[in-house]
């Protein structure tokens, strides 16, 4: 299995991690092993944990890795950090790293489903198992389908696509991702039909309801951090602002200090930060890396590390 995917953001987000060549570090989205390989290089006595909750992934991986005695390979998805260090037996990390969303390879790889540009099941599975897009799409109710694109799209146009989807699914099922892409355009107007690929934001509101990726990634956060060693790293790569906004939130909440009202006179409230951010601003792909991979457009890195308590 070669599982095809350009790491995003490689350079910046190795040198954010800080690696120490006797620390431990858990890449929570492995994938094909880009950043993986990157971390393990600079390993010397240190461990590696390559989680990924893809099938193909982990395929690749124990490919790449499997006759490596420091690296272990996991099926998971991130946000059970707890579990997968408890069966390893291993106390705390001295680094974490998540980046979120669809792989190339999903993407790519058209009967996944997860791509409005060729026809396929229409799927979305992370995982290859449990509920698929087309599930949602043929029994989810007008307002729940409403909400789903609204919430995880944002979608403008939710309840005319909504009303769309409901309308054809009466007839017949809703089954392949070229079908559900025509209904979505037949549901635009027209103006807006040019701009971007009108099942853009649909799709991507699908497939995070059915891999349930904004509460796995709050989840995933908090228990990546919570692992962590002081001194250690949390980086995450997010790829639009649903996910950027929760990491943005999260990492501000660690690093708060004092809450108390800026005409006190001294600290009565006790309240240290449990966190410094790494980079104040978001670290974002350059003209190179733009011009040889432009899915890394909207990458965004953040980094914060853990502080001594």
């Amino acid at each position: 299995m070669e599982f095809l995917h350009k790491s995003v953001l490689l350079d910046e987000t190795i040198e954010s991690l800080n690696i120490r060549p006797d620390g431990i570090y858990l890449d929570g989205t492995a994938g094909g092993g880009g950043h993986s390989y990157e971390i393990w290089k600079r390993l010397s006595g240190g461990r590696l944990i390559c989680v990924d909750q893809d099938p193909d992934a982990i395929e690749t991986l124990t490919e790449r890795f499997g006759g490596f005695d420091n690296v272990s390979i996991i099926q998971s998805n991130f946000s059970e950090i707890p579990e997968i260090l408890s069966k390893l037996n291993i106390p705390s990390l001295d680094g974490v790293l998540l980046d979120i969303g669809v792989s190339s390879h999903q993407l790519d790889t058209a009967g996944r489903g997860f791509s409005y540009h060729t026809d396929a099941p229409l799927d979305m599975r992370m995982s290859q198992s449990g509920t698929t897009a087309a599930d949602l799409v043929n029994t989810l109710s007008f307002n729940k389908l409403v909400y789903i694109l609204s919430a995880y799209g944002e979608e403008k146009f939710a309840k005319k696509i909504a009303r769309a989807i409901e309308r054809e699914r009466e007839s017949a099922p809703i089954t392949t991702t070229l079908q559900l892409a025509e209904i979505v355009k037949s549901a635009y107007p027209a103006a807006k039909r040019h701009d971007k690929h009108p099942a853009r934001k649909t799709f991507q509101a699908l497939r995070i309801a059915v891999n349930g990726e904004l509460d796995r990634l709050s989840q995933g956060l908090d228990n990546a951090f919570s692992a962590l060693s002081p001194g250690g790293r949390l980086s995450v790569i997010t790829f639009h602002s649903l996910e950027d906004r929760m990491v943005k939130q999260r990492m501000a909440k660690w690093c708060e200090g004092c809450v108390c009202p800026k005409d006190f006179p001294i600290c009565v409230c006790g309240k240290t930060p449990d966190a410094r951010l790494v980079n104040k601003k978001p670290v974002e792909a350059g003209e190179i890396e733009l011009s040889e991979n432009p899915r890394s457009r909207s990458a965004k890195l953040r980094c914060c590390e853990k502080l001594e308590k």
